[in-house]
């Protein structure tokens, strides 16, 4: 079994009405949230093997703020990830080396939701197990900054497509700050 967690930017600023939307970094906020995250996949043992970044300046400084990890994990930081589609998205996890057990990408929305319905499939949105509809339903609402999905696959990152995945988690700022 593999694992795949998307995790949404942290908030960013919009203090300079002048600066391109790539370079805009993270607001005070945005970098509370990415440490409470950060304790949050500590506590879980949620360690990647591969990271995929985009280039955005909001990405790299949310991922800045998980390190150090305890086991350094590769880090790709692709401009091809900035504002992606589900398409894109999806391209590029099949270009992922299959011997790779746990891969995080962090990017943007709307694809990274997009791309976590699409894991999730038709039928996994009707799914009648409460424990799981529970984060199901969390995320149909939205993915906020700074949340993290956490999927379970069962087959190659090659041929990972809709419905492929299984949502085990979803965490958001807003909901750690509640219990911390």
């Amino acid at each position: 079994m593999r694992q795949l967690l998307l995790l949404r930017h942290a908030k960013s600023s919009w203090d300079a009405a002048d600066l391109p939307d790539r370079d805009r970094p993270l607001n005070a906020r945005g970098r509370r949230a990415a440490g409470l995250m950060r304790q949050a996949m500590r506590d879980l043992g949620l360690e990647p093997d591969i990271v995929l970044v985009s280039s955005a300046r909001r990405t790299q400084e949310t991922l800045a703020l998980l390190e150090p990890w305890n086991e350094t994990p590769l880090i790709e930081s692709l401009d091809a990830l900035y504002l992606a589609a589900p398409e894109q998205l999806f391209a590029t996890l099949h270009g992922v080396a299959e011997t790779a057990r746990s891969v995080m990408v962090v990017g943007h929305n709307p694809g990274l939701h997009e791309l976590a319905l699409s894991l999730i499939g038709p039928a996994g949105l009707r799914d009648q197990d409460t424990a799981y509809r529970e984060p199901v339903g969390e995320i149909v609402r939205g993915f906020p900054s700074g949340a993290l999905a956490e999927f379970s696959i069962a087959g190659p990152w090659s041929r990972l497509g809709e419905g492929g995945g299984r949502l085990e988690r979803f965490l958001t700022p807003h909901g750690l700050e509640g219990t911390g």
